[in-house]
């Protein structure tokens, strides 16, 4: 026997031959639609604002999905939803006579035109009255179940479609995604940043410390790289004369996959010359201030049961004392990769394979350091060792013009005052060759000739920064996955 969805699947498809066979098209390619439901709303409540109760408005055309349906015989009401807000109509057999025996085929999920006037029900809700509608697409497979509010996690993430059309709250995340990248666009442009497009696939995967993924070209008979960062590209366009420049785009990284990490996500990367990490700081400071007033109209966020205040100036902290006031280690003391190792064994944190000396910092400050830093914050000063393309410190040569961002217990941005000594750069890109060499399983970050040979036309002091745009929208809706603010993420097969 069909299981249940398949025989519901049927019924559809009949519904669907029985309209063409009475010559509707029950895919047309016009829609006839005047207004959005938010259009029409407003333009109701102008018409109430000025005529009082009992107002009505003139003919208008909405469209929009079927997520309501309550036939009483000789009228119906139905919700249809489209991409602004719901609008309830109201069809009634008097009024469109044969046109209502439609109605027959007409099922949740369906989108439909209806054209009336506007009118408050005795109820108060604001009402289409229908004097015609029409099919524009016949759903052949019905919403899920659970239409209002689709709950299966393992659903929602693969079938977002479906958790777009069933979830009001999620349709309003990614939209609130939209606009929180448009507004980091308009807050660049505002203060002169040119945006850009750099290359996804490389023949270098260069600029981060992170494994890629790799293609082959057949023409060019070549293995390239999706990008694991934009950096060095528009570096390269600092070099050529654009002194403020920026890219949001996809990078791509071959790694594992938790509540913070996709393989594919979106970096805003922006390069300033004739600035460093300190001007960069207060920039960043300043636009997830100015964005969050824009989306969300206050500073101040829910994270878990906390409040978050994202007002400037943020707390600068040393990642030396914040790794000593955690963990109780002083890492100038146990400067051997094989002692770190050791001490942080006795903690419980154990350390990969042959890690370096730079990897296990990192690994300090992810296990002990950022579950900690839910107010946001910047960590300044960070080893040499852990950032090949920062320029050293005037006063510490071993220390390098580096923060993070951090937020919600998650690195949100990291920025520095650009290393632009061809010389050194070359020298660091060498160590992380050797390194690379003698750490077989960590990943390193690559020498790229041709930015080198870029670099020795002259680069000026330059400040540049990456912000991860998941993590902030992640931040800015309190969601605890990344999965949540991704369209489609990254999900192991079925």
């Amino acid at each position: 026997m069909p299981e249940r969805g398949e025989e519901l699947v049927q019924v559809r498809l009949e519904k669907v031959a029985n309209l063409r066979k009475q010559g509707i098209d029950p895919y047309p390619a016009r829609c006839p639609r005047t207004h959005t439901n938010q259009e029409a709303l407003d333009l109701f409540m102008h018409a109430e604002a000025q005529h009082g109760p009992g107002a009505r408005t003139q003919e208008v055309s909405v469209a929009g999905r079927v997520r309501a349906l309550r036939s009483m015989g000789k009228a119906t009401f139905l919700d249809l939803r489209d991409g602004s807000a719901r609008l309830q109509v109201h069809l009634r057999k008097d009024v469109l006579a044969e046109g209502y025996s439609l109605l027959e085929a007409v099922d949740l999920g369906d989108h439909l035109v209806a054209t009336g006037p506007l009118f408050r029900t005795r109820t108060g809700e604001v009402t289409l009255e229908a004097s015609t509608f029409a099919i524009l697409s016949k759903a052949t497979r019905p919403p899920p179940e659970k239409w209002h509010g689709l709950k299966d996690v393992e659903t929602r993430y693969r079938e977002r479609h479906l958790d777009l059309m069933a979830n009001d709250e999620v349709l309003s995340r990614f939209l609130l995604r939209s606009r929180l990248v448009g507004n980091i666009r308009g807050f660049l442009n505002r203060r002169g940043f040119v945006e850009v497009e750099t290359p996804i696939l490389v023949p270098v995967a260069a600029g981060a410390m992170a494994r890629p993924f790799v293609t082959h070209h057949h023409a060019l008979d070549m293995d390239f790289y999706l990008r694991i960062a934009t950096e060095l590209h528009l570096k390269r366009c600092v070099i050529g004369g654009l002194d403020k420049v920026y890219e949001i785009g996809r990078v791509f990284r071959n790694e594992g996959i938790d509540f913070k990490h996709n393989p594919e996500y979106t970096l805003l990367e922006s390069y300033e010359a004739y600035a460093d990490y300190q001007q960069v700081m207060k920039m960043v400071e300043e636009m997830i201030y100015a964005v969050a007033l824009e989306v969300l109209g206050a500073p101040r966020i829910r994270w878990g049961d906390q409040e978050i205040d994202l007002t400037p100036p943020w707390p600068r902290l040393s990642l030396k004392e914040e790794i000593y006031k955690r963990s109780g280690i002083d890492i100038d003391k146990e400067r051997e990769p094989e002692a770190l190792a050791a001490r942080m064994a006795q903690m419980g944190i154990e350390a990969v394979g042959r890690a370096s000396w730079g990897r296990l910092v990192d690994k300090l400050v992810s296990d002990k350091v950022e579950p900690a830093l839910i107010e946001p914050v910047f960590l300044v000063d960070y080893p040499k060792e852990m950032s090949p393309l920062a320029k050293q410190r005037s006063d510490n040569p071993e220390l390098v013009e580096r923060f993070e961002a951090f937020a919600g217990g998650m690195e949100i941005a990291n920025s520095y005052s650009e290393l632009n000594d061809p010389q050194e750069q070359r020298l660091r890109f060498q160590q992380q060759e050797e390194m690379r060499q003698l750490h077989g399983d960590e990943d390193f970050d690559r020498l790229d000739e041709e930015f080198l040979q870029a670099l020795e036309y002259g680069m000026p002091p330059t400040g540049g920064l990456g912000m991860g745009i998941d993590r902030l929208v992640m931040l800015l809706t309190g969601q605890q996955s990344i999965r949540e603010v991704v369209l489609f993420p990254q999900l192991r097969a079925r």
